[in-house]
């Protein structure tokens, strides 16, 4: 009757063999994470509740030119964007506010309380930026995993390791100087959170046991706590107002105490994801059946764990994205608006322009930005 377990254990061990051969298995993991979900690597969520019924209409066209690859985000009522080429951030009437040039193999981007930082994934390039000023511009010493930014400005990056380390995060101050450093001897780099209040910092990294988070708090600067997360790997997690962490995995989604207790609010064991959002306190989650078929459901969840909705679907989803009332799906057959039940909501004046797009991004007050090659339609609610 054990040797299931054991099997599964050692197959466990190997796959981890076989990964950390890699140059570098933190990036090639968050990459690999974000072309599996199909998103970019900057975090849209919803927060419950439904639409006011309102009828959907597209407004305006807005023009980028930063290149290939482009990931958005909202900085409350501009909209910013990140290419191969650099940054560029359009007002509310589309006019151009910032723009800074430098070269990207792999653009990312995460916003927060109308900042944003922007960085190379693999490369060396970060950017944090307001809606008409760079507040910094960096150049990491090793290959940059991922960032993040909190709502008070402070942004934590991370970098691969010098020998002997398996990763750097490093957290600046709203003003770009180095605020806290944190090298790890054990686990794999893939992402940091700053916690809502500006006092800690969590890790999320991969070790040959498993995933895990380890918080460190910054006034006694040094290790509050770690946290092993049992089952399958965990690809992403984020502060809740409340302070707690929630995270997702290949197989759940779940909250991590102050006290490291767990909540699982959905399990998807025996599923595959195909691609989430989370942000504030919900999440929204496309299941799929097998991975490599188009069957699955989409589902809203709340802090709670209570389902808010579930919808079946049998069509490629190719981006997707959700916030205030709504959630944005780009399928392989056209753009679709649900509320956060997963009503659909109808739409009128779309541009033939999102017949070809590919993301979409819900933005503040109803906005949703529907991104092709050349150009972005901006869609809200009729008044």
């Amino acid at each position: 009757m054990e040797e299931a377990p054991k099997r599964k254990k050692r197959g466990k061990r190997r796959l981890f063999r076989i990964i950390g051969s890699m140059l570098s298995l933190a990036v090639l993991t968050y990459i690999a994470v974000t072309l599996i979900t199909g998103r970019p690597l900057t975090f849209f969520g919803i927060f419950g509740g439904s639409s006011d019924g309102g009828y959907f209409e597209m407004v305006d066209e807005y023009y980028f030119d930063v290149g290939r690859s482009r990931v958005f985000a909202d900085l409350g009522g501009s909209l910013a964007a990140a290419g191969t080429l650099g940054i560029q951030v359009l007002d509310a009437g589309g006019q151009e506010a910032l723009r800074d040039s430098f070269r990207m193999a792999t653009p990312a981007i995460c916003a927060l309380g109308g900042r944003a930082v922007s960085f190379d994934v693999g490369g060396t390039s970060v950017r944090v930026f307001d809606k008409s000023d760079i507040i910094a511009a960096i150049e990491t010493d090793l290959p940059v995993i991922s960032a993040s930014i909190n709502r008070d400005g402070l942004f934590a990056v991370c970098t691969q390791g010098a020998a002997g380390s398996r990763g750097v995060v490093t957290v600046y101050n709203s003003d770009g100087s180095v605020f806290y450093r944190v090298s790890l001897v054990s686990g794999y780099v893939l992402s940091a959170a700053l916690s809502p209040d500006s006092k800690n910092l969590a890790v999320l990294n991969l070790t040959e046991e498993g995933s895990r988070i380890t918080f460190y708090d910054f006034t006694v600067a040094d290790i509050d706590r770690v946290c092993d997360l049992p089952g399958s790997l965990t690809i992403d997690m984020q502060y809740l107002p409340s302070g707690e962490v929630v995270a997702i995995s290949t197989e759940s989604l779940f909250v991590v105490g102050k006290s490291n207790e767990f909540t699982e609010l959905f399990n998807f064991s025996g599923s595959y994801l195909g691609a989430y959002a989370l942000d504030g306190n919900i999440a929204a989650l496309l299941i799929l059946d097998n991975n490599m078929g188009l069957s699955g459901r989409l589902v809203t969840i709340d802090e709670r764990g209570i389902l808010l909705g579930a919808l079946e679907t049998d069509k490629e989803v190719i981006s997707m994205s959700a916030g205030g009332d709504y959630v944005a799906v780009l399928k392989g057959d056209g753009f679709v608006l649900y509320n956060a039940a997963l009503e659909e909501l109808p739409v009128s004046g779309l541009s033939t322009m999102t017949a070809g797009a590919s993301c979409v991004v819900v933005l503040d007050e109803g906005l949703t930005l529907a991104a092709g090659d050349n150009s972005a339609a901006i869609v809200r609610v009729r008044e």
